[in-house]
């Protein structure tokens, strides 16, 4: 699963001092899902885009676990639909860029700057009209696009493309996400055990 942020506030490059995340360098982290690399596809003065993929291990998620094994925790879409385990990549990744801290460029982190955050397939069990609704009074511009399961008898699925735009500061941007992508997806990304059902 991939996600891009975008801005063309020049020099865009400065999204790297934001981010804590040097444009010419691919860096891994290690998350509890796989792995997370961040890199930049596209670096200039006028236009920079990074970029945080996801590698889920599927298997991994299940090795160790408590409870009853089935298929489908081992044959499901967690390793291609954004979903909270992305959330906890943008947290592992852009621990820093969450808090608004730049110590390089403090004043850029505290100045809202033109964003494009694009999640190309997104586990969104409310559908476009939720994913409406839970952005556009922050600020973004939503635009999304959904995925049917076939055109003529299954209707959409619960995936779509999320593509949001707006002012805002990096770090609210970031912290958008992070919050949302877990509401979207509405599926914990762990087994949830009887004692916690009880509690519910």
């Amino acid at each position: 699963m991939i996600l891009t942020i975008t801005t063309t506030r020049a020099p865009a490059t400065d999204l790297g001092y934001l981010l804590h995340k040097h444009p010419d360098k691919l860096q891994t982290f290690a998350v509890a899902a796989g792995e997370a690399h961040v890199f930049y596809p596209e670096a200039t003065s006028e236009r920079c885009t990074a970029a945080l993929l996801l590698e889920v291990d599927p298997v991994g998620l299940v090795r160790g676990r408590k409870g009853p094994n089935e298929l489908g925790e081992y044959v499901n879409d967690r390793p291609y639909a954004a979903s909270s385990l992305l959330a906890v990549a943008i947290k592992e990744a852009f621990r820093t860029a969450l808090t608004g801290r730049c110590d390089a460029r403090p004043a850029l982190a505290a100045e809202p700057i033109p964003l494009a955050v694009n999640v190309p397939a997104l586990r969104c069990r409310g559908g476009t009209a939720l994913a409406h609704r839970v952005f556009a009074p922050l600020g973004w511009t939503v635009d999304t696009q959904s995925h049917p399961l076939t055109p003529r008898d299954w209707g959409d699925s619960p995936y779509l493309s999320l593509r949001l735009a707006g002012e805002l500061r990096l770090a609210d941007a970031l912290n958008h996400l992070y919050v949302l992508l877990p509401v979207l997806d509405d599926a914990k990304h762990y087994w949830v055990s009887t004692e916690e059902v009880d509690t519910q």
